[in-house]
């Protein structure tokens, strides 16, 4: 492995579940770039396509890989059209947040039992019952490139709690549900990274902290001061800057890193 090249991604392909939204879309194009073709998954067929064709229009490869995480026979499907196929590499990114699946903002004492079940379900329900899927392709990405690659995207709030002063109300507070649930993704994938490691496929994680998208950003510029006054860096993230850690752990450069969990958030959490 020489310089830049050790993150070429030439002819992988890597499926991103949740790849439409806020950090999905940003790692979408760092993988296109790097060389990759990248599978799209999204529930929603339009937001798949309109992705996929941005990013074959700028000259990269990508296609639609629209199915519901959480729905087995959807995924079942999904990886039986894949059968004989590799899969270098995959991103279990997928997570829905306050007003999907019953789940609302909140502590303990607004909290409800749907909202843990569904925050379970999607986080980590749905990553077992992806990689499960997508095992006889990642074999084969093993078989043929002789290592395959799982990122699992957790949470700074999957190792501290949040700081509850800073949000101007109870409804606005990161529910319990949320870290709870990305906690346990961090475990299952020491887990995974244990099981699957003789055989070449890596498991790993990334904890990102403090990505508010633009929409968040100009809505609640007072909430944005109070996260800028708990990050040691000063500001908040920019999604481009999960591109990093996400090309490391996908490409050769991590070729020796399994059951890792790379902090992206300031500094948030050393303080």
């Amino acid at each position: 492995m020489k310089g830049i090249d050790s993150y070429a991604l030439r002819q992988k392909r890597i499926l991103i579940t949740g790849a439409t939204g806020h950090l999905g879309s940003a790692m979408v194009g760092a993988l296109a770039e790097a060389g990759a073709h990248v599978l799209i998954n999204a529930r929603t067929e339009v937001r798949c396509h309109e992705l996929a064709t941005q990013i074959c229009s700028q000259g990269y490869s990508a296609e639609a890989a629209v199915f519901d995480v959480r729905s087995p026979k959807a995924v079942s499907e999904f990886f039986a059209s894949q059968t004989g196929l590799p899969l270098h590499g995959l991103v279990n990114n997928a997570f829905a947040g306050a007003g999907a699946g019953g789940v609302s903002g909140g502590g303990i004492e607004e909290s409800n039992d749907e909202s843990f079940v569904f925050g379970f379900d999607i986080a980590l329900v749905a990553a077992n019952r992806v990689m499960r899927g997508s095992l006889g392709c990642l074999r084969e990405a093993v078989r043929l490139a002789g290592d395959a690659s799982v990122i699992n995207i957790a949470s700074m709030y999957a190792l501290v709690s949040p700081d509850q002063r800073i949000y101007g109300s109870r409804q606005g507070v990161n529910p319990p549900s949320y870290g709870v649930a990305k906690a346990a993704l961090l475990q299952w994938t020491r887990y995974a990274a244990c099981e699957f490691g003789a055989e070449g496929i890596r498991v790993n994680a990334i904890s990102p902290g403090a990505f508010p998208p633009t929409t968040v950003q100009e809505k609640h510029p007072e909430l944005m001061e109070k996260l800028k006054s708990r990050i040691p860096l000063g500001r908040i993230g920019c999604a481009d800057e999960i591109k990093g850690p996400t090309l490391f752990l996908a490409s050769r450069l991590s070729s020796f890193v399994t059951g890792a969990n790379i902090v992206v958030d300031g500094g948030w959490t050393a303080w």
